[in-house]
């Protein structure tokens, strides 16, 4: 049954790529219900996707998407579930929960259903504490605290711009990893939510996520994929490392561990193999790339260091391929974008 006054339930907006019917909706009803569901339907706008009775929801597709944007629409993604984040630019909401169709309702160690979306909210309205590590994980948890030892001064902890949730079930794994364990499944819960340091980067999952979107939701850009691109399934984590260095920068915090989903869906191999070939070998001159970046002081706002962030990506990987171009040129049409459908916002990011 619903609850009858779900937290923050006119401050989030839940935001779902997919390419077919959304019946998995329907063993979240109880928890999701009450929110407002923004659906970027993927693939040919032609098709009609079916939303189960009772859902408070818009639905976009790749007209809409045209329409809306012009010529900007270049920099939402084709045939790739980074065609979510075209739901965080139409958003009106202070939070962003964002999953994935083939994900389902977990269950903890007691036999009970996990709400999501609840621990999300928990984790994202709690402080977050990158600047010293708490061996008891999150000092805001029931049952726990600041351990002995643990300097007052940064006990106050800093503003959480990012929940990562985890899965059980079919782990988040690259291709090559999928190919040699392809009957691993995650059954580990770990009862525990912990502030990713300041200077550490983690590959983010995008199936499982909620974030502050007025906080750093400028810079939750999934980056140019999938069709007419050479790369796929880098989405969520390019967006990840991009956040990252941001929060460090602007002093925001980024949560990872509880709440868990049930992840039913394992996808090809083969196909994810041919998606992420480039990136595999790329990932490793990006990744240092982004534990060099230092942002100037200068940029006060998400979107400054975002715009700044974009030039180094020119600049430094564009020399690995000219798609690293057009991805920064992507990032730039992403900011103006967002500012062209928050104008508001863009006033407070422009320091007017």
């Amino acid at each position: 049954m619903a609850t009858s006054n779900p937290p923050l339930k006119d401050d989030l907006d839940i935001v779902i790529p997919t390419i077919r019917n959304l019946d998995f909706l329907e063993m979240w009803r109880p928890f999701f219900e009450q929110y407002h569901l923004i659906i970027v339907q993927d693939g040919d706008p032609s098709r009609a996707i079916k939303v189960p009775n009772g859902f408070d929801y818009e639905l976009y597709n790749r007209n809409d998407i045209n329409k809306i944007l012009g010529p900007k629409a270049s920099c939402i993604s084709f045939k790739d579930s980074a065609c979510r984040c075209f739901g965080y630019l139409v958003s009106k909401k202070k939070y962003i929960f964002t999953i994935d169709d083939d994900c389902f309702v977990a269950k903890d160690p007691t036999g009970n259903d996990i709400n999501a979306l609840s621990q999300h909210i928990r984790n994202l309205l709690n402080p977050s504490t990158p600047y010293f590590f708490n061996t008891l994980y999150d000092p805001f948890a029931d049952g726990a605290d600041f351990v002995r030892g643990y300097p007052f001064s940064l006990r106050e902890g800093i503003p959480t711009a990012v929940s990562h949730g985890l899965w059980l079930n079919i782990p988040d794994y690259d291709a090559p990893t999928q190919l040699v364990k392809p009957r691993e499944r995650n059954t580990r819960y770990v009862d525990a939510v912990m502030t990713i340091p300041k200077g550490t980067l983690f590959p983010m999952c995008g199936m499982n996520l909620a974030f502050d979107r007025q906080l750093i939701g400028p810079a939750m850009y999934f980056g140019l994929m999938g069709d007419g691109q050479p790369i796929g399934r880098y989405d969520d984590m390019w967006a990840g490392w991009c956040v990252k260095v941001i929060c460090d920068h602007l002093g925001l915090g980024i949560k990872t561990g509880l709440p868990y989903i049930w992840h039913s869906k394992a996808s090809n191999p083969f196909v994810n193999l041919k998606k992420e070939y480039k990136g595999i070998f790329w990932q490793e001159e990006i990744i240092p790339f982004f534990q060099a970046i230092s942002l100037p002081k200068e940029c006060t706002t998400v979107q400054q260091c975002y715009v700044e962030l974009s030039k180094h990506v020119k600049d430094k990987l564009g020399k690995i391929d000219p798609y690293f171009v057009k991805l920064s040129d992507a990032m730039l049409t992403w900011i103006e974008a967002w500012d062209q459908l928050n104008p508001l916002e863009a006033k407070k990011g422009n320091g007017k």
